[in-house]
């Protein structure tokens, strides 16, 4: 019986061969979509561009004294008309950062522009904050500061005024710019809001 078994188990050259071949088959075609993951991958990375606007150390009063971490606004586009902002919070800079890329991408929009600029004059409120977006002739670039610089950057806007009105702090600054994009409306969306033809609503 055991010479029976050890018959059986032994393989000819021709076998052997042909079972590594299938098994390199399998691992070459892992490796394959391993690798068509990791590129697709990097082509989502590489298509979207960051930006940190503040980080802030934050102490948290707990039982036993105080915890301190970081508070990181990250703001995050791909200069083709999406945008948005996130916030993270962790015990490192670089994971409060990667946090807020995260939540960023989350809370995607997309800016309506005619050309390079945006539709109409709008203002965007966030607390006590105010941001006015006034749009500008081809040239003119983006006459703006802080936050709201960034999100139009990374937006892809290239000409616009933007004015901070009311309270600086960036976190509401960026905030209330994003309520005004999302305010925002072109001709064709305020005309089919209206029920009519945009050369009535024009004329």
């Amino acid at each position: 019986m055991d010479r029976e078994k050890e018959h059986k188990e032994e393989k000819t050259p021709g076998e052997e061969a042909a079972e590594g071949a299938r098994k390199g088959r399998r691992t070459s075609h892992r490796d394959s979509n391993k690798r068509a993951a990791d590129e697709q991958r990097a082509r989502e990375q590489s298509e979207w561009d960051e930006k940190v606007i503040q980080v802030r150390r934050v102490t948290k009063v707990v039982k036993g004294g105080k915890k301190l971490s970081f508070r990181a606004v990250v703001v995050v586009g791909n200069g083709k008309g999406q945008v948005g902002i996130g916030v993270g919070k962790a015990a490192e800079v670089i994971g409060a950062i990667q946090k807020g890329v995260v939540d960023a991408k989350k809370s995607l929009i997309t800016v309506p522009m005619v050309g390079a600029t945006i539709p109409h004059q709008i203002v965007g409120k966030q607390g006590s904050s105010r941001v006015l977006l006034k749009p500008a002739i081809k040239g003119t670039g983006i006459i703006a500061g802080g936050a709201t610089r960034a999100i139009l950057e990374l937006a892809g806007v290239g000409d616009v005024l933007a004015k901070s009105l009311g309270s600086r702090a960036p976190l509401n600054v960026a905030r209330g710019t994003i309520n005004g994009i999302k305010s925002l409306r072109t001709y064709e969306e305020a005309a089919r809001l209206r029920g009519i033809k945009v050369k009535q609503m024009l004329s």
